[in-house]
C-alpha cells in the first residue's frame, strides 16, 4: 500500500536541521520516509507500536528505524491518519 506523509511542524524543523547540520544522517531520514511511503513491512524499518505516548486524538503511535546500534540512534515517530492512505509523522529524534 502507497501512502501519502504529512509532518508536523516540529518533524518538518527537524528535517530542516538535519539538512543544513548532518547531511548524512538527512539522507537517512529521507531513505526511510520513502521505504515508509511505499512499504511499512519492510524490515529494516523495524516497525512497531510505541506503548508511551499516543496521537494528539489518542492515536496509536508506532517507531520506524532510521538506524540502528549507534549511539542515540534516530526514530521517526508517526501514527496513521488524519485520512486513509495518510501517515503523520509526528518526530524525527534519536533514540530515547
Amino acid at each position: 500500500m502507497q501512502f501519502r506523509l504529512r509532518f508536523t511542524l516540529e518533524a518538518q524543523a527537524t528535517l530542516a536541521l538535519l539538512e543544513q547540520n548532518e547531511p548524512k544522517k538527512y539522507r537517512k531520514v529521507l531513505k526511510t520516509l520513502g521505504l515508509m511511503e511505499t512499504n511499512l513491512r519492510h524490515p529494516s524499518l523495524n516497525t512497531h507500536k510505541y506503548q508511551s505516548i499516543t496521537g494528539p486524538n489518542g492515536e496509536e503511535v508506532f517507531e520506524a528505524y532510521v538506524e540502528s546500534k549507534t549511539p542515540a540512534a534516530f526514530r521517526v515517530f508517526w501514527h496513521y491518519g488524519p485520512h486513509k492512505e495518510v501517515i503523520t509523522i509526528l518526530a524525527i529524534t534519536p533514540h530515547p
